[in-house]
């Protein structure tokens, strides 16, 4: 893949351009404000996109331009490939992050939060990781499919922030770290995008991997849906080197395994061969706050349903450090960090998290 290589002083140009005609309250007079202090700027030795994976479908016969141009006769269909956007940051530290969302978002969601700060991949770039945001295949900027489908546009803004534990409508839970402004709120939920075609494990999968093939070694960041086809990606990939699993959808174990010695623990299954390798890798999973303990049961299915994938994720990590893996589960109000919901990287403490996982990473020499 061939790249261009460019230094980038971000913001700083727009700033010596709008300078002198910009108010105070511009975002160009606060970009200018920030780029006071040159430290602050975060540098950018490459960028670019490509797409991953992905498959070609084609119609038998010729093509003819001239008679058939709309025909599919002879014609082709590039499609189920994720998108990727990348950034390899100036003191570049060996260690790449690929970043692969959840269920109805987009990369859009690891680069800001909804009042506007920092994302984790700002984040991380200026700690010397490479980022790579992907679309999945039939989300966002891959939404080129080979199946149809039919976009749901039921009002559901209220069901999602319920099942994202931000609160129960219009009220956020107590002590809630999500921004709760009114133009926070609007902006949270118009990040939400829809698929273009069924959700397919299998495709996202080789498309993940197909990332990794160019991305080289580095460290995999899943949220909730994401986590689904996560487990397939680290077992796949030989450059996936860790994972750092938010609120994952779900969990795997080996195919052999006695289910009944961890209490009948319920969960995908993963042949015994990928399961091996996928545990090669460290693994640390993070949970936020709202999320019933145990004996402890909510009105909310929403909250329930959380409070199963906590305890399974304890299991799962039993399961992994048994058959001598590595795995880390992280319930934040352990830590005495409390109010965060599924969304804990745009929260208003994304940066006390962000700093946690880097430390682990380094911890495990990835960093």
């Amino acid at each position: 893949m061939k790249r261009k290589k460019l230094l980038l002083l971000l913001g700083l140009v727009a700033a010596l351009g709008t300078t002198a005609n910009a108010s105070e309250d511009t975002p160009a007079a606060e970009t200018a404000a920030q780029t006071e202090n040159t430290s602050d700027i975060l540098m950018i030795a490459d960028q670019g996109i490509f797409s991953a994976g992905g498959t070609v479908v084609s119609t038998d016969g010729t093509f003819d331009p001239v008679n058939g141009q709309y025909d599919p006769t002879g014609q082709t269909n590039y499609a189920d490939h994720a998108n990727v956007m990348y950034q390899i940051p100036a003191n570049f530290n060996g260690h790449s992050m690929v970043f692969l969302h959840g269920y109805g978002q987009s990369r859009m969601g690891w680069m800001t939060t909804p009042d506007g700060r920092d994302g984790w991949s700002d984040m991380f770039l200026r700690d010397g990781y490479g980022v790579y945001l992907v679309d999945q295949p039939r989300r966002g900027e891959a939404g080129q499919t080979t199946v149809g489908a039919t976009i749901d546009t039921t009002t559901q803004n209220q069901a999602w922030f319920t099942q994202f534990r931000l609160g129960r409508w219009p009220n956020f839970n107590e002590n809630s770290q999500f921004p709760q402004d009114e133009a926070s709120i609007e902006q949270f939920f118009r990040q939400m995008t829809p698929d273009t075609g069924d959700f397919d494990s299998d495709v996202i999968t080789s498309a993940l991997v197909a990332t990794f093939e160019k991305s080289g070694p580095g460290i995999l960041v899943s949220h909730s849906q994401g986590g689904l086809p996560a487990w397939d990606i680290m077992a796949q990939s030989n450059n996936a080197e860790a994972h750092i699993a938010i609120e994952p959808g779900g969990f795997v174990f080996p195919e052999s395994l006695d289910r009944e010695k961890y209490g009948n623990v319920m969960g995908g299954t993963m042949s015994d061969e990928d399961f091996a390798q996928m545990i090669k890798k460290p693994i640390i999973v993070y949970y936020g706050d709202y999320i019933p303990q145990e004996g402890e049961t909510s009105d909310l299915g929403a909250e329930n349903f959380w409070a199963y994938g906590l305890n399974t994720a304890r299991t799962f990590a039993q399961v992994v450090n048994d058959m001598g893996g590595d795995c880390t589960v992280v319930y934040l109000p352990d830590m005495g960090v409390y109010g965060n919901s599924h969304f804990m990287f745009q929260e208003l403490n994304n940066q006390s998290i962000a700093d946690h996982v880097y430390s682990w990473l380094v911890s495990r020499g990835l960093g």
